[in-house]
């Protein structure tokens, strides 16, 4: 269980690229994450307070029709290095090793950018709805999963 945590809070990442850091940087800050080294860095109040409001900022972003798409080479790389990054501290947290952590992450980052762009697509068709509603619905996975995730160490 503690391999598959890395990979799916990378997945979550792939869904919105900055709840799942910003859900690892509380846990770490409230203490149920424990993180030593540069990871503990995590932890820090300004770097807390920076990725609550850049993960805040995202979740209104995403409605707009002017941001690229997840699955173009920036939106993609960021996910792939927050779900890489948020992997290594999951994992570390839970005694696996930071490069496995790194690579399930940053691999669960990849298959939820394209889920979660494939998924939102269908739905909007299937249920001919816009795409405000559905993409509320991807919020509360992403919000809700990372926060299901980080509190298993509480």
């Amino acid at each position: 269980m503690s391999l598959l945590l890395p990979f799916l809070i990378g997945f979550l990442a792939g869904l919105r690229s900055l709840t799942p850091p910003a859900a690892v940087s509380w846990a770490a800050h409230l203490g149920f994450l424990k993180l030593q080294g540069f990871l503990g860095l995590m932890g820090a109040t300004p770097v807390v307070a920076l990725l609550t409001v850049a993960a805040l900022a995202e979740l209104v972003a995403d409605k707009s029709t002017r941001i690229p798409n997840r699955t173009s080479t920036p939106g993609l790389v960021a996910r792939i290095l927050t779900g890489g990054g948020t992997g290594a501290c999951i994992a570390a947290a839970s005694g696996q090793g930071l490069i496995t952590g790194m690579a399930l992450g940053a691999v669960g980052g990849i298959a939820g950018a394209f889920a979660g762009y494939h998924a939102r697509q269908r739905l909007v068709r299937a249920l001919n709805v816009p795409d405000f509603p559905v993409a509320l619905l991807e919020d509360l996975v992403a919000v809700g999963g990372a926060i299901g995730i980080v509190a298993t160490f509480a």
